[in-house]
């Protein structure tokens, strides 16, 4: 039975150039799984047929229903394959389509790799589409929210609020140092656990904004996941009472979408206009026009660095706001891979000047804009995070 299954295994792999392995028949529901992987990566010759020649998706015109297959993907596979099989199906056959049909349009899987492609094609889409289309950002929009909201809430409110505390009770503001270090008298060791007999809450309300948090996005078409989680980041800042917040896009041109991103981050990214070169030091430049109190305010570049204008100028200027006392913070991804492609040398020239350079994973975030506004060297996060 286990050569059996062994052999099925490959025969799926390999597609129809395996069909002459023996004792390796497919079932019904093996059969199906098996066209709708060979719809995606079965090779196909310049006839139009498939290299065998024999029976698959791949034969040019009789591709299958683009609806039922992508049912088929969702039954057949886990979340992060269908994911996978997805992407493969826009790279690997231009299927735009997918997202241009309402019927299609539905049955997607929402992801980040799909809302990246429906920004880069948000100028195409059809009218009839529009609404599904935004139906699946609005999706992975919440998703993401839902993640990092509490977290960076948090982590904002603690970092402003430190030493004030209130004796209201609310747990998305409990001092937990506090707390525990309060406590520590009443561990049971027989339980291992701590019993508090009181709880310590940061002080949430603000009156004044005390801080400002500008957000800088390079809107490159490589920077698609990067801006998505900044546009949710931007929509949870704006969120805070305590915090003035502007959250600003670029390529060769500037664009504030700071009201749009306050109201909204579904209408941000579906203003986002991905590609074009790049002039990091005019953004740069007229980001430096927002600050009016520059020991409390945060600026954070998102950016691979691929400077298209004066390098010189924008190490200058972001020289001047760190000497000026911006906490300023560069991140090269904000991305679930933390991977970035970046320029190096530019990435090292900004660290030269005192200036941290990440590529940060969106569960880390709340963390490192909580030790930035607190004013915590962030040089002891390199081992954690992808570091210059």
């Amino acid at each position: 039975m286990e050569t059996q299954n062994n052999l099925v295994r490959w025969r799926l792999i390999l597609g129809e150039e395996a069909e002459k392995l023996p004792n390796c028949s497919l079932s019904d529901q093996q059969t199906l799984l098996d066209q709708t992987l060979d719809f995606i990566y079965h090779p196909i010759n310049a006839s139009g047929k498939g290299a065998t020649g024999g029976k698959g998706a791949g034969k040019g015109s009789s591709s299958p229903n683009l609806a039922k297959w992508l049912v088929d993907v969702r039954n057949f596979f886990p979340e992060d394959v269908v994911s996978v099989v997805q992407a493969d199906a826009i790279e690997k056959k231009g299927l735009t389509k997918l997202l241009f049909e309402p019927e299609t349009l539905k049955h997607i899987k929402p992801d980040i790799s799909m809302v990246s492609t429906l920004m880069s094609l948000s100028g195409q889409i059809p009218e009839k589409s529009k609404e599904h289309a935004r139906e699946l950002v609005r999706a992975v929009v919440d998703d993401i929210m839902k993640r990092l909201e509490q977290d960076l809430r948090r982590a904002v409110t603690g970092a402003l609020n430190k030493k004030s505390h209130t004796p209201i009770s609310n747990f998305s503001s409990t001092d937990w140092k506090r707390t525990i270090n309060r406590n520590l008298k009443n561990y049971d060791p027989e339980t291992k656990r701590l019993i508090p007999e009181k709880f310590y809450f940061f002080e949430r309300t603000n009156k004044h904004k005390t801080w400002t948090v500008i957000l800088d996005i390079d809107q490159s078409g490589s920077m698609c996941e990067s801006i998505v989680y900044s546009s949710v980041m931007g929509s949870i800042f704006a969120s805070l009472p305590a915090l003035e917040t502007h959250v600003v896009a670029f390529d060769t041109e500037i664009t504030d979408l700071t009201e749009v991103c306050k109201n909204d981050p579904v209408d941000m990214l579906f203003g986002v206009q991905l590609g074009g070169g790049t002039d990091i030091n005019k953004s740069v430049s007229y980001c430096q026009s927002l600050i009016t109190n520059p020991k409390k305010t945060l600026f954070i570049l998102i950016s691979d660095l691929y400077e298209g204008g004066v390098r010189a100028g924008l190490l200058r200027r972001l020289n001047d706001m760190k000497d000026d006392g911006v906490t300023v913070i560069t991140l090269l991804a904000l991305s679930d891979s933390g991977k970035p492609d970046y320029d190096v040398q530019l990435a090292q020239d900004i660290a030269k000047l005192g200036i941290s350079c990440f590529a940060c994973t969106p569960d880390r975030l709340p963390e490192l804009v909580e030790c930035a506004i607190k004013g915590i060297s962030l040089e002891r996060f390199n081992h954690s995070f992808k570091g210059v």
